[in-house]
């Protein structure tokens, strides 16, 4: 059963008593939709319920606050800055499953254990069909070139995805070069940094620009949408790559919480979650890339293009966060 944990962890608080041990409490920052089909799916194999709060913000405050009476088990949540966050705020504790190990390749997992990427997404570009050529851009360098000025919508830059992606560019250039990359985009801006992903796309499809980044997932969500249809098929994928590197890539992925009261159960949808199961669900239903090793993204994923991954250690980008956000607020990208 897929519930919401706010009314379980109130009743067991009230009467004093604890979260039973054929539940699985989760925290999460992943939109409902998105992952109610894995829970529905690993309670029908299991018989062990799934307890689900979604939290929009505040999950690392909201674990400390509770600490050891806490009634999460895992933390789901998607860029791989927030599964460092959680880390180093000292609310998870590490994991050793030799399942886990053999199913996720060791670069999309931390290496002490404390947190499991489970599928990947491309930072992509959206271009117009019928305003921007094949080959007219390949790389992130580009977006600051002027002939883009007056042509690219974004949503924030302080955006979790944004903030990843400028953090990479740091990684290959360096602060001073990616604060003048990002003064350029600003520069070559349509409209003032608003929305979400989909916002842009929509944007693209009304001609108040040609271009936008997006996260890969997103165009299958458009095209399941009767409304949005329209905006996916005004644009194609372009995967563009770093000057000297590949598309950059972030995570979803978990973790389990210090306090986790169901631990064995815990560990076992952690364990579930990188399985065969899973990992198609992942991909079919969600667009992602599934981490899995031999798993293969959907047909319509893979319709379009191959995505060759950036090699920077997505550790070392996380890390580069705060730097991200400085340089991001000094150009005032956003104003």
């Amino acid at each position: 059963m897929y519930r919401n944990i706010f009314a379980a962890a109130c009743a067991a608080s009230v009467l004093g008593t604890t979260v039973q041990a054929d539940e699985i409490n989760v925290y999460s920052y992943r939109q409902p939709e998105l992952i109610k089909p894995l829970f529905d799916a690993f309670t029908a194999e299991t018989s062990v319920d799934v307890n689900v709060s979604f939290l929009n913000k505040g999950l690392v405050e909201r674990l400390q606050t509770e600490g050891d009476r806490s009634p999460a088990d895992v933390i789901v949540t998607v860029d791989i800055s927030r599964l460092n966050a959680v880390v180093e705020a000292g609310v998870t504790q590490p994991v050793t499953s030799a399942v886990i190990n053999a199913n996720i390749p060791s670069e999309f997992r931390d290496p002490e254990g404390q947190w499991f990427g489970l599928t990947s997404r491309a930072r992509i570009i959206y271009a117009s069909k019928d305003r921007v050529a094949d080959g007219e851009i390949t790389t992130y360098e580009d977006l600051a070139s002027d002939k883009w000025k007056g042509r690219i919508c974004i949503r924030s830059g302080t955006n979790a995805y944004n903030l990843a992606l400028t953090s990479a560019v740091i990684a290959h250039h360096g602060e001073e070069v990616a604060k003048d990359w990002l003064k350029g985009i600003k520069s070559n801006l349509a409209r003032k940094p608003s929305g979400n992903d989909r916002s842009q796309v929509k944007a693209i499809h009304a001609g108040e620009c040609d271009i936008s980044l997006g996260n890969t997932y997103y165009m299958k969500k458009m095209l399941e949408n009767e409304e949005q249809v329209a905006w996916a098929d005004s644009v194609r994928i372009v995967f563009p790559k770093f000057a000297n590197g590949g598309t950059h890539v972030n995570l979803s992925g978990m973790a389990l919480t210090k306090a986790s009261p169901n631990k064995e159960n815990a560990i076992k949808l952690m364990e579930w979650l990188t399985g065969d199961t899973a990992q198609q669900i992942y991909a079919e239903q969600n667009g992602e890339y599934p981490l899995k090793t031999g798993a293969k993204a959907s047909a319509l994923v893979a319709s379009w293009g191959e995505l060759i991954s950036d090699s920077k250690p997505l550790i070392e980008i996380a890390k580069l966060r705060p730097a991200s956000l400085k340089i991001t607020e000094e150009v005032g990208f956003d104003e």
